[in-house]
């Protein structure tokens, strides 16, 4: 595994977050502003934007398709009504 790939699991492990329920203020739902972070991030590991597309692709997309997965699986979960 490539240490962009290896950094970009690790970030979105810790980084992505479902909605919280009753859209309580929680963990950002913004892909823009994810993906800024991301790209930050990465640059202070040594790792450059190019490196992260060559990986994911399109980084907002990616970061986008990771907020909709992680809001589905709470969605999901029994007992929970996340909008």
């Amino acid at each position: 595994m490539s240490k962009a790939l290896e950094f970009i699991d690790f970030w979105v492990e810790n980084s992505i977050h479902p909605a919280e329920e009753f859209q309580a203020p929680g963990a950002s739902q913004d892909d823009a502003e994810l993906t800024s972070r991301l790209v930050a991030a990465a640059k202070e590991q040594g790792i450059s934007e190019t490196d992260l597309q060559r990986e994911i692709g399109d980084i907002r997309g990616y970061i986008r398709d990771k907020l909709s997965a992680a809001n589905k699986a709470e969605r999901a979960r029994p007992g929970r009504s996340v909008k």
